[in-house]
């Protein structure tokens, strides 16, 4: 999965190691995106062996100081690589299920067709409705025999599976209907980064007066 995020990220544009790490945790989120550098660059070796990412020298003065050799070299996908990519993201098996696979293919799901996110998504639903009913199983025949803090841990899972198989079923319904999710950036309650308007010298109010002060 980390090999498809590299890919996806690199088609947008070129990048040294430490940014493709920095936005793999804004691509990915802070969980998801625990990459250390000892994950990113074997990954980055092997996908430039199989020819999938060029990498070059950056210009010295456009990386930070004290940036490792390492740091300052650009990668670049190829022709071959935007190929692969596309294969990776047309992928809708069993893998992509899972809590690794289905963040990363959510993350990219704008640049996957509507067919593929409706398998993955059902496929996905299909599995929390599996956790969700294990769960289940277990509150109804082990609860008398947990302590109140795994109790407490079992309940707290069942309801994020509760949640998400709403969420699922909503997201199902929209790419049936061929809608966008109801968060997308044009629907979201951004307040505006405008700065107020200026008053002009008719608008403005004038100054209550100054209480009178006695001098001593």
């Amino acid at each position: 999965m980390l090999e498809l995020a590299i890919l996806g990220l690199l088609q947008e544009t070129p990048m040294h190691g430490y940014e493709l790490r920095k936005e793999l945790a804004t691509k990915l989120g802070t969980i998801r995106a625990a990459i250390s550098y000892g994950t990113l660059y074997p990954t980055l070796k092997r996908l430039r062996t199989a020819g999938w990412i060029t990498e070059s020298e950056s210009d010295p003065t456009m990386i930070p100081p004290m940036t490792s050799k390492r740091g300052r070299v650009v990668y670049k996908i190829t022709a071959d690589g935007k190929e692969r990519f596309a294969d990776l993201l047309a992928q809708a098996g069993p893998e992509t299920y899972d809590d690794a696979g289905f963040g990363v293919h959510f993350a990219f799901f704008s640049r996957t067709d509507r067919a593929t996110r409706l398998r993955i998504l059902e496929g996905r639903r299909r599995r929390v409705e599996e956790r969700r009913e294990g769960l289940r199983d277990v509150l109804s025949r082990a609860a008398g025999r947990l302590d109140a803090y795994t109790l407490e841990l079992q309940r707290h899972g069942l309801d994020a599976a509760e949640r998400e198989v709403r969420w699922l079923e909503e997201l199902i319904t929209n790419e049936r209907s061929g809608r966008a999710p109801a968060g997308t950036a044009g629907e979201l309650d951004i307040p505006s980064a405008e700065p107020p308007p200026q008053r002009t010298a008719g608008d403005a109010s004038p100054e209550p007066p100054r209480p009178h002060q006695d001098r001593p």
